[in-house]
C-alpha cells in the first residue's frame, strides 16, 4: 500500500475544445500526449456516507496505476490519496482501505455505487533538468449510477452521462505554476469546474 498527496486543478470544457500547448509557460516543456483507457467502479455505503464526507472510494483498472484508490480531504485543494493493489475480487474493498474509513461507515457495509470509463490523454509537463512539473489530463468520461443493489438481481444502470474535463495535478504545490496552467486553460476557454469530482457529478446527475 502506498499514499500520497494529491494537489490538482479541475476544469470543465466543451466536447470540441482544443487543448493548448502550455508551451508558453517559463521553463516548461510539454510531452507528447500520451492515451490511456481507464474503466473505474467507485465504492460507498447504501446511504452514502463516504460521499457526504467527501471521500471517494474506487478500483481502476487501465493507466499506470491501476488499484484500489481512497481519496481523503486533506485542506483546500488537496486529497490524501491511499493506494492498494488491484488484487482479484472486484467487489470486496480491500480490509486495509476499509479500516480507513470504519468510522465513516460505522460498520454499513460498502457496495459499487457507479461507474466511469474514462478516455484519458496526458500531457506532462517538465521543468529543469527534467523534472516532471505538472500532468494535464484530458478526459472524456462516461458515467453511470448504479442502483441500490450494485446492478444485482436484473436492475438497469442509472441514465449515462457524457462529458469532458481537465485536470491539472502538480507532485508539490506551486502556486505560481498552477496559476499560470488555470489562465492558459481559462484564456483558451475552460470554465472552473462545477464539481468536485468525476462521481459528484454522476450521484447529482
Amino acid at each position: 500500500m502506498s499514499e500520497f498527496l494529491e494537489i490538482e486543478q479541475k476544469f470543465d470544457v466543451e466536447p470540441g475544445f482544443e487543448r493548448p500547448s502550455f508551451g508558453g509557460l517559463a521553463s516548461v516543456s510539454a510531452a507528447a500526449p500520451v492515451l490511456h483507457h481507464l474503466s473505474a467502479t467507485y465504492f460507498d455505503t447504501a446511504d452514502g456516507r463516504l460521499a457526504a464526507s467527501k471521500i471517494t472510494l474506487r478500483r481502476r483498472t487501465g493507466g499506470t496505476d491501476a488499484g484500489w484508490h481512497l481519496k481523503l480531504p486533506e485542506g483546500s485543494g488537496a486529497r490524501r490519496e491511499v493506494h492498494a493493489p488491484l488484487g482479484t475480487a472486484e467487489r470486496q474493498v480491500p480490509e486495509v482501505l476499509a479500516a480507513r474509513v470504519a468510522e465513516v461507515t460505522g460498520g454499513q457495509p460498502l457496495g459499487p455505487i457507479a461507474t466511469l470509463d474514462t478516455e484519458r490523454t496526458v500531457v506532462t509537463l517538465r521543468g529543469d533538468g527534467g523534472r516532471v512539473v505538472a500532468e494535464v489530463a484530458d478526459d472524456l468520461v462516461t458515467g453511470r449510477r448504479l442502483p441500490a443493489d450494485g446492478g444485482q438481481e436484473g436492475h438497469s444502470p442509472g441514465k449515462v452521462l457524457r462529458w469532458r474535463e481537465i485536470e491539472v495535478e502538480v507532485p508539490t504545490a506551486d502556486p505560481a505554476l498552477q496559476r499560470a496552467a488555470a489562465d492558459v486553460l481559462l484564456g483558451a476557454g475552460a470554465r472552473p469546474a462545477g464539481h468536485g469530482s468525476k462521481l459528484a457529478r454522476v450521484l447529482e446527475g
